[in-house]
């Protein structure tokens, strides 16, 4: 095997390249990564850190600042490159996300590179997440034109690249039709072995002096922050009823009080504390469960405890939760949105209900806990079709190690 030089370019490095990344060392391939954010470091990788300097005066065109705060980062990443071409680097690949701009001028450093960009997700002010959800809706001409110049930095980087890599075939479904034969569909990868059902769980609520395991009535929900974009605001409107029918069922709920996607609430609040003004009154607060942010040792447990778990997105990217959960062999009570029903076939191996019907999750979610027996064979097969598709190890890490090596 020819050992080659391969350059990773993503802002919070390694983000979703660190199983490749990992994979591409231990095979003996020299590698550099590009990143603003010096988080999680991997042994043999080398990583280089770069500083956008913003300008003294923005644009005074509203709708051009986010291009120009994307161009500032990608002029940044270009100087960072300049200096390895400059020390006599050259790599034979390059990986990128081209979301922050980073991509903007590789080909510019090194045209003969092979460019490898990771889609993850290519706005459009129709059929994705843009007004998907009328509660908040903000249509107006300029809202368009920012979502549209959002995709400048996209447009970028599928001109220039040799090809690439998007997690499912509805992110690749949003790129636009001449550039979508240059992409696999390659998800991230989830570690099946390491996720996985483990019927002697538990997990331990010490606040509320409170053991769970496998077998106990409970609803799981799981966001990296709690807020609309991924149904938050509709599960916490279902849990009154779901609560009220299933007397000894308890609810956890992951997640922070910061926001991924979308905006913050109007009056400053957290999500959170938005949806219990809500529905508090309406929820035994004693059987609610609000945990933070976890470590993955005690998210897993999460899982793996529960006998509902339930994932609602706008059509977005679809999260690693939805797949872990299935890959703990729980049953899935998913919104019918274009990501999910992609890993999601009705009544097989999870349940689908319309994301803004609150009557719908209800009833699903208590019918999966008034039936746990019946329901089994569901997570069984969830599990299965994760393995099958999805698994880190038997799927995902060998198509994009092949990728990158061309």
């Amino acid at each position: 095997m020819i050992r080659q030089r391969i350059l990773f370019i993503h802002q919070n490095f390694p983000g979703q390249f660190v199983h490749a990344a990992t994979e591409l060392v231990r095979l003996g391939h020299q590698l550099v990564a590009l990143a603003i954010n010096q988080n999680r470091t991997i042994p043999g990788v080398e990583l280089l850190t770069y500083a956008p300097i913003r300008p003294a005066r923005v644009s005074e065109v509203e709708a051009a600042r986010d291009f120009e705060t994307k161009v500032v980062r990608g002029v940044a990443c270009a100087r960072s490159m300049e200096n390895l071409r400059a020390r006599g680097f050259t790599p034979d690949t390059i990986v990128a996300h081209p979301g922050w701009g980073e991509a903007l001028f590789c080909k510019d450093i090194w045209p003969t590179a092979r460019l490898l960009i990771f889609a993850e997700f290519f706005y459009s002010a129709d059929g994705a997440d843009y007004n998907f959800d009328p509660e908040f809706a903000q249509d107006s001409i300029l809202a368009r034109a920012r979502l549209r110049l959002k995709n400048t930095v996209h447009l970028h980087a599928l001109q220039a690249c040799d090809g690439g890599y998007t997690p499912t075939k509805w992110q690749r479904d949003q790129l636009p039709a001449l550039y979508r034969n240059k992409f696999e569909v390659i998800f991230d990868g989830i570690d099946t072995a390491l996720v996985a059902p483990d019927p002697c769980a538990v997990l331990r609520l010490r606040r509320e002096e409170i053991e769970l395991k496998p077998g106990d009535e409970v609803i799981t929900f799981v966001n990296r922050n709690l807020e609309p974009y991924r149904g938050f605001h509709i599960f916490m409107r279902a849990l009154p009823a779901i609560l009220r029918a299933r007397p000894n069922a308890r609810c956890v709920i992951v997640g922070r009080d910061d926001v991924s996607y979308g905006a913050k609430p109007a009056q400053g609040d957290s999500w959170r504390q938005v949806m219990l003004a809500e529905v508090a009154d309406q929820l035994p607060l004693d059987r609610v469960h609000f945990l933070g942010g976890l470590t993955f040792e005690h998210y897993l447990r999460v899982l793996q405890i529960s006998a509902c778990h339930v994932y609602l997105t706008y059509p977005f990217v679809l999260s690693w939760s939805c797949l872990e959960a299935m890959s703990a062999a729980r049953v899935v009570v998913g919104s019918r949105t274009g990501p999910v029903e992609e890993v999601i076939t009705h009544g097989e191996n999870g349940l689908l209900v319309p994301f803004f019907d609150t009557t719908a999750l209800a009833h699903q979610v208590v019918e999966v806990l008034s039936d746990p027996i019946g329901h089994a064979v569901m997570g069984k097969l969830a599990r299965e079709s994760v393995i099958a598709q999805y698994d880190l190890r038997t799927q995902s890490l060998a198509r994009q190690i092949r990728l990158v090596l061309g």
